[in-house]
């Protein structure tokens, strides 16, 4: 771990920028987590762009927090701007896939096809649209990891996004990838628990929603892992701003393990 530090950055992996296009992908354009984490989008964009993808940001709030709070009107017309937004870009660019890296989000996003499937004007196009959804690394699984530039061997501990294992099915492929990259992956006990955050959760109950966050930040302690990986900016926040000072490390997302490994900067957040 000493012979990396947050002043430091690898060697950018050769080709980056002149790689052959092979895919092109849309990139949602999250409302929340660029003004949190912007390093969580930029370390997306350079794998993506390292993996021969051509990177059209795309999209806006996708409409999950307005649906959560039942402010239905507000949540469909979100929705709606992002479908026809997104099919605009598809049929003019046809996009191999859109990407989404807040695991909250690429849930709903999943779901516009089953949520507008009684709406004669955007059934197909919110269909199409949830067909071709794919959450970063369930993207990256599919069409192979590149070999990692360095083997980083950090103890990190996975902790798994409600919204991802249980709404999205997405299980192990983080974990692969993340073991793929060398890095010594362990899991917490009571894996499959909130953290707390899930959506507006955290603020609406709040004393349970801190009971929740407590018990994951000792489940995760209790692994003195180097780096912690999740892949939604909801748990990212809860866990470190709540949990923070109770954790050996910081919570990063599993992005940008995976975008160090293959070439690029270390993650600043890590302590």
């Amino acid at each position: 771990k000493e012979k990396y530090t947050k002043s430091k950055v690898v060697t950018p992996y050769l080709g980056t920028k002149t790689t052959k296009k092979t895919f092109r992908v849309g990139l949602l354009n999250n409302c929340v987590q660029p003004k949190l984490f912007p390093s969580i989008d930029e370390a997306t964009v350079r794998v993506l762009e390292r993996h021969g993808c051509e990177v059209i940001s795309t999209g806006g709030c996708c409409g999950a927090l307005n649906h959560d709070l039942g402010q239905e009107k507000e949540a469909q017309k979100r929705m709606m701007e992002n479908i026809n937004s997104w099919y605009a870009v598809d049929s003019e660019k046809r996009l191999d896939a859109i990407i989404v890296n807040v695991s909250g989000c690429g849930t709903i996003v999943k779901d516009y096809g089953v949520i507008w499937r009684n709406n004669s004007e955007f059934c197909q196009k919110a269909k199409r649209i949830s067909a071709i959804t794919h959450d970063i690394t369930e993207f990256l699984s599919k069409i192979g990891l590149k070999e990692p530039v360095i083997k980083p061997g950090f103890k990190v501990a996975y902790q798994s996004p409600c919204s991802l294992s249980h709404g999205q099915k997405i299980i192990k492929e983080p974990v692969l990838l993340l073991e793929k990259c060398g890095f010594k992956v362990y899991q917490p006990r009571e894996q499959h628990q909130c953290c707390g955050s899930a959506g507006t959760y955290n603020l609406l109950q709040n004393e349970i929603a801190e009971s929740l966050r407590d018990k994951k930040v000792s489940a995760l302690a209790a692994l003195a892992p180097e780096a912690i990986a999740s892949g939604n900016i909801g748990c990212i926040t809860q866990l470190n701003n709540g949990g923070g000072s109770k954790l050996p490390c910081a919570v990063v997302h599993t992005i940008e393990l995976l975008d160090w490994a293959t070439g690029g900067p270390f993650p600043f957040s890590i302590k």
